[in-house]
């Protein structure tokens, strides 16, 4: 783990850090939730990321490894880390925005939480929980890994979730993307982040993949 050495700016804006595992449906979630959210007020941090793959899923900036480098070595990132073999950053402008007095949601990682308190002590961190059975099903139908390596990926994953941390607000992404959505935007408007009045739309019943 890694991070900037420069201090962070004071700021009026709260960090939104959504963390969960992979294939719990967070790109799919921010994709649902991404019109509804700006609307709100929130601005949503593109990632920088390592693998170019991974931006079709996130509308991420995919970089090479000398071009993520040269990035941080540049001041570029907020916060960065390497998981999974992969870099990702979280663009500057972040401070910006919280700076400015404007909520900003993070597609965040487990690993780097504590740092990212430390970073940003008021931070809001939403773990996306899926049932293990969901969560297998919707590895296989990814296709990425060989079934024994979702087994493995199942097993990191619960001894992940085991963690007992009453700052961290679980949301259920099991079943379908409207219900993630309004489970967000309920915790965003209980934790005071956004107004009352913005209330996500009900739409078809889409499930999350």
């Amino acid at each position: 783990m890694q991070h900037d050495a420069s201090a962070r700016r004071s700021a009026t804006g709260r960090l939104i850090f959504l963390i969960g595992p992979s294939g719990s449906g967070k790109d799919s979630l921010i994709d649902a939730a991404r019109e509804q959210l700006v609307a709100a007020g929130v601005e949503i941090a593109r990632r920088v990321i390592t693998r170019s793959a991974e931006a079709k899923g996130e509308a991420a900036h995919g970089v090479t490894a000398e071009q993520f480098e040269a990035m941080r070595a540049q001041g570029a990132f907020a916060m960065h880390w390497r998981a999974n073999g992969l870099d990702y950053g979280i663009p500057q402008q972040v401070d910006q925005w919280l700076a400015a007095g404007r909520p900003v949601l993070v597609n965040g990682s487990r690993a780097y939480l504590g740092e990212a308190r430390q970073r940003y002590p008021d931070l809001l961190a939403v773990l996306i929980d899926v049932k293990p059975h969901v969560l297998r099903e919707r590895l296989l139908a990814r296709g990425r890994e060989t079934p024994e390596e979702i087994e493995q990926r199942l097993a990191r994953n619960a001894r992940l979730q085991a963690f007992d941390d009453p700052a961290v607000h679980v949301l259920d992404n099991s079943s379908t993307l409207d219900a993630a959505v309004i489970g967000l935007f309920k915790l965003l408007h209980d934790e005071g982040v956004i107004p009352s009045a913005a209330q996500p739309n009900a739409g078809p019943q889409k499930r999350i993949t």
